[in-house]
């Protein structure tokens, strides 16, 4: 299997059953895969093949803030083993406990909720967010994982060296998005645990339509948690994968809350003010173009696995704009 060298995992654990696996889809950055002994799943996590840029996919962030949180009640994963011996499957990895639920990834799927079914799992989305945010980091070993202090401004600046580091084209407009966002930079409240790419599709969705497990942790941190609401917000605009070749965003599938709502609801459960999110959604707008700049990096370099990644270059465009569009309050 591309990534992952089941014979050689199983030697590590000592496994005397035969595993196998396979990758989930889905995936834009780390690799996810689900691993089995006939008895027993889990679910491994890696960096990707090829072109990783600083600071990214690591393996011992994801781990820390998965045991930390699953301690603490919140909905994320608990973690099983850490491995950051390369040698071991080419690279560090993590496994975790799989957790049953299913990933809304087809505007097809969440129509079919019906519109009641669709606006409960939007708002227990939402829920989740405010939740994690009231998590107190001291109190859940997670004090040191960030700097709160100035996140903004760091921010602002990471994500413009990101671009650089993944440049591979010309993208109209982006350049000045970034020198706009740069001028006038809030400087947050408190930090919080900030997931830093929530989104309804990492997020594995139970028969009651709830949160069961929230996945993908390589963009934690500490940080300010309107940021999050923002990003929440942007991808909530954003097409779907779907199966029978129409683009569809969330937000246009019947039943599905409003911005408004979806902000009101947070700001309702968490005590913050979000009456004025402008710069946060042109700047989730940036980070998100940034993201998926760098994915469709590594696809003309050939360096993804699995299908979809041919097309992630087109969001780009659309994201420079929605950031514009922001900052002049639209």
């Amino acid at each position: 299997m591309k990534g992952l060298d089941l014979a050689a995992l199983k030697q590590y654990l000592g496994s005397t059953r035969e595993l196998t696996g396979s990758m989930f889809a889905g995936g834009r950055s780390n690799l996810t895969y689900a691993i089995t002994d006939g008895e027993q799943r889990w679910v491994l996590r890696r960096p990707p093949l090829g072109h990783v840029l600083p600071t990214a996919h690591d393996m011992v962030r994801e781990h820390r803030v998965l045991e930390a949180l699953s301690k603490a009640g919140f909905p994320a994963p608990r973690p099983v083993l850490l491995c950051t011996d390369v040698d071991v499957i080419g690279a560090p990895f993590y496994l975790m406990e799989y957790v049953d639920g299913r990933i809304y990834r087809d505007s097809l799927d969440l129509a079919a909720l019906g519109e009641d079914g669709l606006h409960t799992l939007v708002l227990s989305l939402v829920d989740t967010l405010a939740d994690l945010h009231a998590l107190d980091p001291a109190a859940i070993g997670l004090a040191d994982f960030g700097r709160p202090d100035g996140f903004n401004q760091r921010q602002v600046s990471r994500w413009k060296k990101q671009l650089d580091a993944s440049h591979s084209r010309d993208v109209p407009g982006i350049a000045e998005l970034h020198a706009r966002l740069a001028v006038d930079v809030p400087t947050g409240g408190p930090g919080t645990v900030v997931h830093g790419d929530f989104r309804l599709d990492n997020a594995l969705i139970g028969d009651d339509l709830n949160v069961r497990a929230v996945l993908d942790w390589e963009m934690s941190t500490l940080g300010d948690p309107l940021s999050d609401v923002a990003l929440m917000l942007v991808y909530a605009g954003l097409p779907l994968q779907v199966s029978d070749g129409r683009a569809t965003v969330p937000l246009k599938v019947p039943g599905h809350p409003s911005l408004r709502e979806m902000s009101d609801r947070y700001a309702q459960r968490s005590g913050r003010d979000v009456s004025d999110l402008h710069w946060y959604v042109a700047f989730a707008a940036f980070k998100l173009a940034v993201i998926l700049e760098g994915v469709h990096y590594r696809y003309v370099q050939g360096q993804t696995v699995g299908d979809g990644f041919d097309s992630i270059g087109t969001l780009v465009g659309p994201l420079v704009m929605r950031g514009h569009e922001a900052l002049e309050g639209n």
